[in-house]
């Protein structure tokens, strides 16, 4: 692949270690469903019990790309063509998600008669799955508000995130923005330790989380961006702040001491702390010649990847239930089903995601000038 960096659709250059830092994150979700369903997500057997962190990292990361991105384009573009860009740059993908998940219940060899979903319920589930609405949870899925492909949650709070942005958020002052950002410092602390987890947003019975878990991390991430050229300019690199956030989800869950349940302490503290520092690292730090490939490589699957493997993840959910234990061929499958989804990402990126978006630019956006060469995503 090319060192030359990737563009936005006005020619800006990518935070190229932000770009990679998302495809780390995203891999690392990845490896936590693969290893939690062998082990039916029981904390204490769980290899990276905090993986699911990686949410709120994507969602600062994206609160500081939108800043990025589009901060300087108000007045020239509109709020409904604001919408639209946001709209071809994520909703392809959301629909292949779908489809997928759609594909993956209908032809599941390992479900038997457990996925056995009413021919109507089944469709509904895939309109709103295209739509990116929830749906009442079909036969033999977890309690997911998005029952087709669990992970379109997050992209509902990213159209949430974006909508706000654009009719408030935009027009707040660096000043405002940290307070309100203190404000979602202080729920997400006091909703760790009342809990014991962030672990919500997902399900029916936490969908309430969902809007709590992007408040704090989008606004950080849109201040970062906005007061980055005053905050300390610590360059860490690709790799170590990808050693820094796997480190931070390896860290073993932590006991309730004294009436503290310091799981819930540390993980709302990752988000408060750790993941501002690592965006605002990132943000400063050039991969440099030796990984700027992988930088780039990384940035292009992470969305595709992190949207695309969870269909998969429900085949080898009945799989392991239908085969229970760590047998050779339990390993080897789990082993290769992480190139196998970095190998569907490739191609959902190349095959679906690029020339959808190309043709959809060409058809409602070329009016506002041509996409530069490079601008694959933003």
């Amino acid at each position: 692949m090319s060192s030359q960096l990737d563009v936005t659709s006005t020619g800006k250059q990518h935070f190229e270690v932000l770009d990679g830092l998302r495809g780390s994150a995203a891999l690392l979700v990845v490896l936590f469903h693969i290893q939690g369903i062998t082990v039916d997500f029981t904390q204490g057997k769980l290899l990276l019990p905090h993986a699911y962190l990686a949410v709120d990292f994507f969602f600062a990361l994206s609160g500081f790309v939108i800043g990025y991105a589009y901060d300087d384009r108000w007045g020239r573009m509109s709020v409904i063509e604001f919408f639209k860009v946001r709209l071809i740059r994520l909703h392809p993908l959301v629909v292949l998600g779908a489809v997928l998940g759609f594909l993956s219940y209908l032809l599941d060899p390992f479900a038997g008669s457990r996925q056995h979903a009413t021919l109507f319920a089944l469709a509904q589930a895939l309109v709103l799955g295209l739509l990116l609405l929830p749906a009442r949870p079909l036969p033999n899925r977890w309690e997911d508000t998005h029952t087709l492909n669990g992970p379109s949650w997050t992209l509902l709070q990213e159209y949430l995130g974006n909508i706000v942005y654009a009719l408030v958020l935009r027009r707040l002052s660096a000043r405002a923005l940290i307070l309100l950002a203190a404000l979602g410092a202080i729920a997400l602390l006091l909703t760790g330790a009342t809990l014991g987890a962030l672990d919500g947003g997902w399900g029916w019975s936490n969908f309430w989380m969902g809007p709590l878990r992007l408040w704090f991390p989008f606004v950080i991430g849109l201040w970062i961006y906005r007061v980055r050229d005053r905050l300390p300019a610590v360059r860490l690199g690709f790799l170590p702040l990808t050693l820094l956030l796997t480190i931070a989800f390896l860290v073993p869950t932590l006991p309730t001491v004294w009436g503290m349940k310091w799981n819930g302490i540390y993980e709302a503290l990752c988000v408060v702390l750790l993941f501002p520092f690592i965006v605002l690292c990132g943000a400063h730090s050039d991969a440099g010649r030796g990984t700027v490939s992988v930088c780039k490589f990384s940035g292009r699957i992470s969305y595709p990847i992190y949207i695309t493997h969870f269909p998969f993840m429900y085949v080898w959910m009945n799989y392991v239930a239908l085969n229970p234990g760590s047998s050779t061929s339990t390993v080897v499958i789990a082993l290769a089903l992480v190139p196998a989804t970095i190998a569907l990402a490739w191609g959902a990126f190349r095959l679906w995601d690029v020339p959808i978006r190309e043709a959809l630019r060409n058809r409602f956006l070329r009016a506002n000038g041509r996409v530069p060469a490079g601008a694959v995503y933003e």
